[in-house]
């Protein structure tokens, strides 16, 4: 039997952390609380409209409605419906969809909650989760992020071998696992990584993440 994969397994956990914290806890998401985050991640996938509202300003309405029908509801509720999955209409529910498109979303929302306040630390991940992380590396939405950093980045992981994120000169190599690089490129700066190259390369390229 294959793996399951990340988007599967990190739903499941997310659902299972919302539940514990409950809907006022802190997120790395600015401005947002374990409620703002489990309201996004719900309209996204069972509201299009109200989904592209949150990026079309003549559709902000949409999201609003949309949200406060959902403040109304039990909290417990919520989190069921998270963990369910998509409605079977939606993309997502196709397997290979919810792959492609979850995995690192809801791997990063989960570290979101998780290292929301002050007292967090990695997790110490099986290998499943791992090799699906060492291979986001060369995902979509890596490369499509690293286009907009200004010097060569290549990702060294603890067993030496090395990524080339973004082809460039000078170069900066930023080492650590590669969840933590994953999640400092999104944007994400409580993360255990460290970075050899270039001093003014090093600060011009954590700049930018950081304006991501």
């Amino acid at each position: 039997m294959s793996d399951p994969t990340l988007a599967r397994t990190e739903r499941a956990a997310l659902a299972t952390l919302f539940q514990r914290v409950g809907p006022d806890a802190p997120t790395l998401c600015e401005g947002w609380n374990s409620r703002d985050l489990l309201h996004h991640l719900l309209v996204r996938e069972r509201n299009p409209l109200a989904s592209v509202g949150q990026f079309v300003p003549p559709l902000h309405g949409l999201t609003d409605r949309a949200v406060a029908e959902y403040a109304a509801r039990p909290w417990s509720s919520l989190v069921a419906e998270l963990r369910s999955g998509p409605p079977m209409w939606h993309p997502f529910s196709w397997g290979p969809v919810d792959a492609r498109v979850n995995g690192l979303e809801f791997f990063i929302h989960h570290e979101d909650v998780r290292r929301g306040g002050d007292d967090w630390e990695p997790r110490v991940l099986d290998a499943a989760t791992e090799d699906q992380l060492r291979a986001a590396l060369r995902s979509g939405f890596v490369k499509l992020l690293a286009r907009r950093l200004p010097v060569g980045v290549v990702a060294v992981l603890p067993d030496g071998s090395r990524t080339t994120v973004r082809s460039g000169d000078p170069q900066v190599e930023v080492v650590g696992e590669p969840g933590e690089f994953i999640l400092w490129l999104a944007g994400r700066e409580k993360v255990q990584l460290s970075f050899d190259g270039p001093a003014d390369a090093v600060t011009r390229l954590r700049a930018a993440v950081r304006s991501m």
